[in-house]
């Protein structure tokens, strides 16, 4: 059967950090759609039926009467969507698919990785954690250039003071003043996601699931390392590549 294709309201757009903007879609009355956290959603414009992109949503199953999602200002259509796109305007929306979905066992710990806008799904992940008070241990390691380009940071660490099996970390790649960098000092973890720093966040290897979300090459590497170099079983590791 088709999947049905519903124009949407845009109830707000929120300006997130690293040219990031999440926007708020309101299901129309009489809808109420059943899916899963971790799930895409794919959207096109009224009038562009043949442009479509499909986004992770960056809220989860229990967030009900809406879909969000958060678009990085990237490619012809991310920067359409925040360029163009305000409150008040219209989406058209096929409904959520996907299996980049959270272990059926909740008591299998969760290390996610992503970078950049790769974040996204992962919010929707505590989100669902958090409100069912699940007994999950999730750790999120996260890659950025520099501390401005934090996406959800104020949500993710009120989310990691709510849950105390959550941790949030963040590895910054240039805040150096030969990268340019120019903000206050970052004192947290610098440099890119090695095996190492993923391999002290597991306790019990085969109990553990691997996520990792961002851009093609990130993603790329993130598998070689928990596969080749961590060896761990490729089928406890979820992949969404982004562009």
């Amino acid at each position: 059967m088709a999947k049905q294709i519903v124009e949407m309201n845009v109830e707000k757009v929120t300006q997130e950090a690293g040219d990031t903007k999440t926007f708020l879609l309101r299901w129309p009355e009489g809808m109420d759609y059943e899916f899963k956290t971790g799930q895409f959603i794919t959207i096109y414009l009224p009038e562009d039926p043949k442009t479509k992109r499909a986004y992770s949503l960056s809220s989860c199953q229990y967030d009900r009467g809406l879909f969000e999602i958060s678009v990085k200002r990237a490619g012809h259509f991310g920067a359409l969507l925040n360029e163009v796109i305000q409150e008040g305007s219209k989406l058209m929306v096929i409904p959520p698919v996907g299996k980049f979905n959270l272990p059926e066992d909740p008591t299998h710990d969760v290390v996610m990785i992503a970078g950049g806008s790769g974040v996204t799904p992962f919010r929707g992940f505590i989100r669902h954690i958090n409100h069912d008070k699940l007994p999950t241990r999730a750790v999120l390691l996260y890659t950025v250039r520099n501390p401005q380009e934090i996406i959800f940071d104020a949500e993710f660490h009120r989310l990691a003071q709510a849950n105390p099996n959550f941790e949030f970390k963040v590895t910054c790649t240039r805040v150096t003043a030969e990268h340019g960098y120019t903000g206050p000092e970052w004192t947290g973890h610098k440099g890119r996601i090695n095996a190492e720093w993923i391999k002290e966040q597991i306790r019990d290897v085969t109990k553990t699931v691997f996520y990792a979300c961002g851009p093609t090459e990130l993603v790329v590497a993130t598998e070689k390392l928990v596969v080749e170099e961590l060896g761990v079983p490729k089928a406890q590791m979820r992949l969404e590549k982004w562009g």
